[in-house]
């Protein structure tokens, strides 16, 4: 079962804060969409809304083509799997999945067979008999899928699901989570923090920032892409270079840019991804530069950069191993790779 999901202007408030204003969005049936953003975002919130846990005091929610706003979560097409699982400790893995078909009449043996695919399918098969005390984390994680896939929701909503895993098995549990919602085809719509998890397992992601979204789309366009100042600086890591309208189109501190200037604003921020500073030639030159610091991380060395022509800046750029503080280089970047938004009044 999977179905399509549309926001239409939802919007609410806690009191005097404004959780969520105007909120729009077009999820496809079948799409994997992450809910990315800081704390207090509002990315919760929306998720609450989406499974019926909250109403929200404006707009509508619709699932399938049905208005769904005022549906409580039991009568919704909708399961949701939380951070802590939520697993019944005094009961089997096979009647903690069971639960819901049982809640909706199904027989026990019915049930127990559903309970004994879906622990299969998440990698238990079994299992049925454990509880859940005698698994891991990623198992219990798995179990919380399973007992979310066993009541066939068109929507599945996943509420910051591998928080309390290590990285290690969070970054497996990411690629299991993508490969399963490929096989049943449900639509999944997953809160998170982690901008790594969000690119790593989405189809669409949702940038969101004080009750709004910031950007939209797949993740490779919002990294490479971004359409906001706040997505570029919280989808990964980028220098921010501050630059102004010139005679000749785009200055910096760091040299001209040969770069058509958008819009109308005279002051602007340059974002380049530490990636995208190299060392020799290239289209734009920011010219000389030392190593300040420098962190191995296996593929990359992580350095932080003084530009000769602007001391008072530090770039970040990610650089093949071997560089160490105190070495030199020649900064260049293609302009292509930079996003130029205007500067944000305080």
């Amino acid at each position: 079962m999977t179905a399509p999901v549309t926001l239409e202007g939802v919007g609410h408030r806690f009191g005097e804060h404004r959780a969520l204003g105007g909120i729009g969005l077009e999820i496809a049936a079948g799409d994997y969409v992450t809910l990315l953003g800081p704390s207090g975002c509002g990315k919760t919130t929306l998720l609450s809304i989406l499974g019926g846990f909250l109403r929200p005091e404006e707009g509508r929610v619709r699932i399938g083509g049905r208005d769904v706003t005022a549906v409580p979560p039991a009568r919704r097409p909708t399961a949701t799997v939380f951070q802590d699982y939520a697993l019944f400790p005094h009961m089997t893995l096979r009647d903690n999945v069971g639960f819901g078909p049982r809640m909706a009449g199904m027989g026990r043996v019915a049930r127990h067979r559903v309970a004994e695919e879906k622990l299969a399918l998440v990698g238990l098969a079994g299992a049925g008999g454990k509880r859940p005390h005698e698994l891991s984390g990623g198992q219990r994680q798995r179990v919380a899928l399973a007992r979310a896939l066993a009541v066939e929701p068109d929507v599945l909503l996943l509420d910051e699901p591998l928080g309390a895993l290590d990285l290690k098995l969070r970054r497996a549990m990411q690629e299991e989570l993508k490969a399963l919602q490929r096989r049943v085809g449900t639509t999944f719509v997953h809160v998170t923090h982690d901008q790594e998890e969000a690119m790593a397992i989405a189809d669409r992601v949702v940038v969101m920032n004080a009750g709004r979204i910031e950007d939209e789309g797949p993740p490779d366009r919002v990294y490479r892409r971004p359409r906001s100042l706040f997505a570029a600086g919280f989808m990964g890591e980028t220098n921010r270079i501050p630059g102004r309208r010139g005679p000749g189109g785009l200055e910096t501190p760091l040299g001209p840019v040969p770069l058509a200037l958008p819009g109308d604003a005279a002051r602007v921020v340059v974002c380049l991804r530490p990636e995208s500073l190299k060392d020799g030639a290239g289209d734009w030159d920011l010219g000389p530069a030392r190593v300040e610091e420098a962190t191995f991380l296996g593929a990359h060395v992580r350095a932080r950069l003084v530009p000769e022509r602007a001391p008072e800046l530090r770039l970040v750029a990610h650089l093949p191993p071997g560089w160490e503080p105190g070495a030199a280089l020649r900064l260049a970047a293609d302009p292509a790779d930079l996003s130029v938004f205007p500067e944000e009044t305080p």
